[in-house]
């Protein structure tokens, strides 16, 4: 029997949240941060882990950023949103109660707010939140770092690409092992 903390390719879905070009220029390690969300997407794609994507007000801060928007399957629509928690949108609940999700792998920024705000819900509403850190960011790492650690104290699980890929593959004679272990060199 397997650990309840470890992540289930069944139960589990990656949630994108509001990694939009607009952010780009003001975030340091944007780029960074785009990369991982990008391989976390591929890997998702190959293990069949539904994928849900925010943006807050588009219209504003434009759209996901083309690294990532690029290897997101063409079925995908963004879920427009205003509120700083993916949950204040019924359509995001509505995603993930139609898939039965029970876990959800959080990326994207800002950590200490919407990221924030969409773990603490999300927990509050009984699902288990894992914080892929490499591909969560914020302008300042001090925020950034806040929250984390807040997200943590709160009941969220720290994780990472890795870490989340390999468990949701779970033996390395699934049959998307060198497909994921490609992505991650």
């Amino acid at each position: 029997m397997r650990h309840p903390s470890l992540l289930d390719r069944k139960r589990a879905a990656l949630v994108v949240i509001d990694m939009q070009e607009k952010f780009r220029p003001i975030m340091a390690n944007f780029d960074e941060v785009a990369v991982h969300i990008a391989v976390m997407v591929q890997g998702c794609q190959l293990l069949n882990v539904p994928i849900i994507v925010t943006e807050q007000y588009p219209q504003g801060l434009g759209h996901t950023a083309l690294e990532i928007k690029a290897r997101l399957p063409e079925t995908i629509n963004p879920i427009e949103k205003l509120t700083f928690s993916s949950c204040g949108v019924p359509e995001f609940d509505l995603q993930l109660r139609e898939r039965h999700i029970e876990q959800v792998m959080l990326v994207g920024i800002e950590a200490h707010i919407c990221v924030s705000q969409t773990a603490h819900d999300l927990l509050q509403l009984g699902y288990q939140v894992h914080l892929i850190s490499e591909a969560i960011g914020a302008r300042f790492p001090h925020n950034r770092e806040v929250a984390l650690a807040k997200m943590q104290r709160a009941g969220a699980i720290l994780s990472s690409v890795e870490m989340a890929l390999f468990e949701m593959m779970k033996s390395s004679d699934a049959a998307e092992f060198k497909a994921v272990q490609k992505l991650i060199k």
